[in-house]
């Protein structure tokens, strides 16, 4: 799994370094970009995974938000007190905003702890998504050829059985036309071959399909019969 990036913007180096100190004493710590708000200009959200920010000078606070916003990555707003927390909440409701007060370097890590855990779900449920895509066209495919083996087999039976009517008969191919019958007759007989390697593999896995079921029903009755 990929090592999610936290964004820090702040003007305060102290603000900055009290959170990835904060985070040292914990046992998985995430990668952290730290940014002054006068850089934060055009973001690539495909860089971050959440964003934190504190201590931005108030002129250029608006243009940070509206950055994270066009972003579309989750923010985390620290802020010194109440009235400018209940303004920003009003004016910006997608962003989260924390009061800075005793123990919030705590309550911060926490919810940052729980966005970081559901972006880990989001990444897990997407690789599965893609995953599952993958298995069934492999499925589809595999389907397909099922279908289509048995006409293929005629075919390729009727290329061997003409090619090989072609080299009994001595003198009627130049010896150019000879060797690209032979050849014809060579590569139908390889895809003879992928064929039936196919068709093995079929019933090895009908094999393991029946021996997985009997396991399942046998576990299934040892454990009716232990309730």
């Amino acid at each position: 799994m990929d090592q999610f990036t936290v964004l820090v913007i702040s003007d305060d180096a102290e603000f900055s370094g009290a959170i990835t100190g904060r985070w040292q004493s914990e046992r998985s710590t995430p990668a952290f970009t730290l940014m002054q708000g006068d850089l934060c200009q055009e973001l690539d959200p495909e860089t971050f995974a959440v964003a934190v920010v504190g201590a931005v000078r108030p002129k250029g606070l608006p243009a940070v938000l509206r950055a994270l916003e066009t972003a579309g990555t989750p923010v985390l707003l620290v802020c010194e007190d109440s009235q400018t927390t209940r303004d920003l909440r009003e004016m910006h409701p997608r962003v989260k905003v924390l009061r800075r007060h005793e123990g919030w370097l705590d309550a911060l890590l926490l919810v940052l702890s729980e966005i970081l855990r559901r972006c880990e779900a989001v990444d897990r449920l997407h690789r599965a998504q893609a995953a599952s895509a993958l298995l069934q066209h492999q499925a589809t495919l595999g389907e397909y050829m099922l279908q289509m083996r048995h006409s293929l087999n005629n075919a390729l039976t009727s290329v061997l059985g003409n090619s090989e009517l072609l080299l009994l008969e001595p003198g009627s191919l130049s010896a150019a036309a000879r060797s690209q019958v032979e050849t014809i007759r060579s590569m139908a007989l390889r895809m003879h071959e992928v064929m039936q390697r196919f068709s093995s593999l079929e019933k090895e896995l009908k094999v393991v399909e029946r021996q997985a079921e009997r396991e399942s029903g046998a576990k299934a009755h040892a454990a009716g019969t232990g309730s």
